[in-house]
């Protein structure tokens, strides 16, 4: 056991952080297992359903540094590539948005300085 104070924050604070990082892979192994079940079912409703999942928790993850990002878009490129073979087709999505146009410039008005006289 420590017997510094602050080694006995820090053995409670990765105490924490060991059980929240627990809870996050748990959930991200339980969403891949369902993903991978649901591939072989071949219902689209329910591939797409699970890939939407999966996709969240590995995003997730990632988030938190669990995974490491370059692992994270791995994954998901594999999985959609996955899904893809089985015979799923993904729904375009949402229509790419217009860029939203900026307000006009103020025209500033030009200052003018009295010349000083001499």
């Amino acid at each position: 056991m420590p017997i510094i104070k602050s080694a006995k924050k820090r053995v409670k604070v990765a105490r924490k952080a060991t059980a929240r990082n627990t809870k996050t892979k748990r959930a991200l192994r339980d969403a891949l297992k369902a993903f991978s079940k649901t591939l072989s079912s071949g219902k689209p409703a329910e591939i797409a359903k699970a890939e939407k999942k999966v996709m969240s928790a590995i995003d997730v993850a990632a988030k938190k540094a669990i995974i490491h990002k370059n692992k994270a878009s791995r994954k998901k490129s594999r999985l959609a590539a996955q899904a893809k073979a089985s015979g799923f087709k993904p729904s375009k999505g949402t229509p790419p948005k217009a860029p939203a146009k900026k307000p006009a410039a103020k025209k500033s008005a030009k200052i003018q300085t009295a010349k000083p006289t001499k």
